[in-house]
């Protein structure tokens, strides 16, 4: 009991750290406060297409808001910086739109440590600390596969050829090793991987259609939510199909 009350606790200092909207006089008035340029040049490193439009799309989704001066500048503190690097992470590195990055920010603030969508058991606090990328050995280290099989899974294009590799490799990855012990190896998914990349521009075509004077990041944020949505029926027609073998 004690041992669990103190990790609720170590992750609601953490959530009082990255609240955007709490952040507003925080840190008192004397705090530094930030422009736009600041914030991408402070960030430009780990997120090197960030732009000012882009962190004015995420304060009109709500992500992150900033204060705004007399005269209407933005200003940014050091916790609206810290907020912007973790929605930027679970944009990059776990594909999640706006919506889903909104709950788990949400529930963070609220004191929880809500286990990201999509990845095996990996809780939102993990990223506050996590590296931007891993390389061969890393990732062979991290999810205890052979170097054969990180091989066939780059062979069969179901991961890039690469020498580092993004987080999400690691769920990937795992995942690929459970279905080899079962006889479904790599080389079994390539139609699978012809099949999801047919979907993608499935998904492209229908962001364009309806896209209108949408800029680059929203039409981005739709293809994520389309992309949800077509696994929750892909899934739905395994099951269906299951039942009826």
């Amino acid at each position: 009991m004690v041992a669990s009350n103190s990790a609720t606790k170590r992750v609601a200092v953490k959530s009082n750290q990255v609240k955007g909207q709490s952040a507003r006089g925080a840190a008192g008035k004397s705090a530094v406060r930030l422009s736009i340029g600041q914030v991408i040049e402070q960030l430009k490193t780990d997120f090197a297409d960030l732009s000012a439009s882009k962190l004015r799309f995420l304060e009109d989704q709500g992500l992150v808001i900033p204060e705004r001066t007399a005269s209407g500048y933005r200003k940014y503190s050091q916790s609206h910086v810290e907020r912007l690097r973790l929605v930027l992470t679970l944009q990059r590195d776990h594909y999640l739109p706006h919506k889903k990055i909104q709950e788990i920010l949400t529930d963070f603030d609220e004191g929880r440590d809500p286990v990201i969508p999509g990845t095996t058991g990996s809780n939102f606090s993990a990223i506050l600390t996590s590296r931007r990328v891993l390389t061969r050995d890393e990732l062979i280290r991290a999810t205890g596969v052979s170097y054969s099989l990180l091989a066939e899974a780059i062979s069969a294009g179901l991961l890039p050829a690469s020498d580092v590799f993004t987080p999400d490799a690691t769920v990937q990855l795992t995942a690929l090793q459970r279905l080899s012990e079962v006889g479904v190896t790599p080389r079994h998914l390539r139609g699978m991987r012809l099949a999801a990349e047919k979907d993608a521009e499935l998904i492209n075509q229908a962001v364009q259609l309806r896209a209108g004077t949408a800029g680059k990041d929203a039409r981005h944020d739709q293809a994520l939510q389309l992309a949800e949505l077509l696994d929750t029926v892909r899934s739905g027609v395994v099951r269906q199909t299951l039942r009826r073998s």
